[in-house]
This record gives structure tokens, sequence and C-alpha cells, in this order.
């Protein structure tokens, strides 16, 4: 690891076995559905964007002990293509929360050597957001750290047709009659990146939200009941331990 075990997880909760913890098992790639804001709020008979705001600390956290424990890259989902449909009020305050929010974490970013980076129909944002993201991208581009991807206006149907679109234009442009694995994951959004060998849910829901739909086939899940804002770096441990505890066989009969 990076850092001292004690330094990224000082004072471990009692229920948590830090001897189970595998430096060697650490994943690659970590995905995270990042739900329960809107519970969390209404729990304490706030505004659902209070909830919003609240979880920034937890996308805080993650990215932080992630970058401590030596992920390379965390892919954080952060507004879906169906988000789309929920009021204006909501959609609105929380493109304004991106852009606000992103403005004024990337300088932290660029110091810890956080690269960024986005998946997903970006054109469709406000050119506010837009510009945050771009500007953030560029800012930290040849840092060489933790990968931090951001996933917004993404759905993994959109994606997948978007790769099937490109495959078809690259085929036809080259005159080939066939696309294999390889040419198909160089045309999605992830291209160049490892699949994610661990997706964590939080909120108890027991679902994948058109979340790297083609990405996931080998993906370990872990879902925990805590709300999005309430999570914090013991919890990501708790789930970092359920799948260190596994064994993967990729259809392997062992």
């Amino acid at each position: 690891m990076r850092r001292e075990f004690s330094y990224i997880f000082p004072d471990v909760p009692e229920d948590i076995d830090v001897s189970q913890f595998d430096e060697q098992k650490v994943p690659r790639h970590v995905g995270v559905i990042m739900d329960g804001n809107g519970r969390w709020a209404k729990k304490r008979a706030l505004n659902r964007l209070y909830g919003h705001k609240a979880g920034i600390e937890a996308v805080r956290e993650l990215i932080r002990t992630s970058s401590d424990i030596g992920v390379d890259f965390l892919t954080i989902y952060s507004f879906s293509t169906e988000n789309w449909k929920r009021s204006s009020e909501e959609v609105s305050g929380l493109m304004n929360l991106f852009a606000k929010t992103m403005l004024a974490e990337v300088d932290g970013l660029h110091e810890e050597n956080v690269r960024v980076k986005t998946i997903g129909n970006s054109r469709a944002l406000p050119k506010d957001t837009r510009d945050a993201f771009d500007d953030a991208i560029e800012k930290t581009k040849d840092n060489t750290g933790l990968t931090l991807v951001v996933a917004v206006n993404y759905g993994g149907r959109d994606e997948i047709m978007h790769a099937v679109n490109k495959c078809v234009k690259d085929a036809l442009d080259s005159r080939r009659s066939s696309v294999d694995e390889n040419a198909f994951k160089n045309c999605l959004y992830t291209a160049g990146m490892p699949d994610p060998e661990l997706i964590i849910r939080t909120s108890g829901e027991m679902r994948v939200s058109n979340f790297l739909l083609w990405q996931l086939a080998y993906s370990e899940f872990v879902v925990t009941d805590c709300l999005w804002p309430d999570f914090d770096r013991y919890e990501y441990l708790r789930c970092l331990l359920t799948y260190m505890s596994r064994d993967r066989r990729f259809g392997n009969a062992k």
C-alpha cells in the first residue's frame, strides 16, 4: 500500500478484521453507484438537493482512500441518462453542484496527482458544467496517480449503441467485414481502462441501473445498506474486505 494502514484507517471499528486486508488483492478499478442521497434528505425532512450536497464529503473520502490504498481507476456514477426525468429543479441544482464542486476541488485533486476523466455524453450538459469538467480534465491530464472517472449523462445502453455505431463507421471506412471484441472495447467510453473488478452500490438496492453494462461482465458486486452521504472510509473498507474474501473464478471450475 502507498501509506501505512493505520494512517489510512485510524481507529478501525471493532467489527472490522483488518488482518483480512490483502494488499495484493486491492482492485485496480472500482465502480461506485452512489445511491441514497434523496432518502438521506427525506429522513431529515430536507430538500433532495441537501442530500446531494451532503454526499460530496463521501465522494472526497472515497477518492482520498482509493488513492491511498493504490486503486488505479475509480468510476463514480454521478448522473445517468435517465436522471433527466427528475424535476427541473433537481436537475438544475445537480448541474450547478457539479460545476461548483469540480471548480472547488480540482486544485486539491491536482495536488494529489489525481487525473480526472469523464464518460458519457458531455455535449448535452449545460455549458458551465461542461466547461468545469473540461478544465479539470485539461489541468490534470498529465497526472499519474488515481484516475477519477466521473460518469455524467452516462448510460450503459447508450454507451453500447455509441460503440456499435463507431465500430460500423470504422469497419466501413477500413472495408472490414467484421468487428472483434478488442475493436469493440476500443470504441467504448472506457477504452484503455481495465474492467472494474469491484462494483459497490449503496442504499441496499439490488440493481445495476444501466451502469457499465459491458464492463461489469465479471465484476464482483458488494451492496451496502448505507445511504451515500453516510458512506465513509470504514464502510469502504468493509466492502473491500468482502471483495477480498471472494474466490474469483471467471467461469472456470475449481
